[in-house]
């Protein structure tokens, strides 16, 4: 190994080089680390919006067309019922769904 009286001088300058830029690096990481937190953050509260909406809104339509048989058939819950359960398995189907598909976001078809 060498010794300090050794080096050249532009070594020394090298070394200071290196270390600056070290700093810099650090620096920048850690800015676009809080910057990546914040927008994952928001990802993830519009992620969870968005499977709320659609489980609720599968109920919903299977509670309507379940309560327009009824009223066009004359079957008073039976039909309502029936579709209420089938919203409900689609909303959950749904949401396993695209929970699946947020879990592996550069998952291609073909992998």
């Amino acid at each position: 190994m060498k010794r300090k009286t050794d080096e050249n001088p532009s070594d020394d300058n090298l070394d200071e080089r290196l270390h600056s830029l070290g700093k810099r690096l650090g620096k920048n990481q850690q800015v676009r680390l809080a910057e990546g937190s914040a927008k994952s953050d928001n990802a993830g509260f519009g992620n969870a919006l968005r499977l709320s909406t659609e489980f609720v809104a599968a109920i919903l339509v299977g509670a309507a067309i379940g309560y327009a048989i009824d009223r066009l058939a004359g079957t008073t819950p039976w039909a309502m019922i029936v579709f209420l359960l089938l919203g409900f398995v689609s909303g959950v189907l749904n949401v396993l769904r695209t929970a699946g598909e947020l879990s592996h976001p550069h998952k291609q078809d073909g992998d």
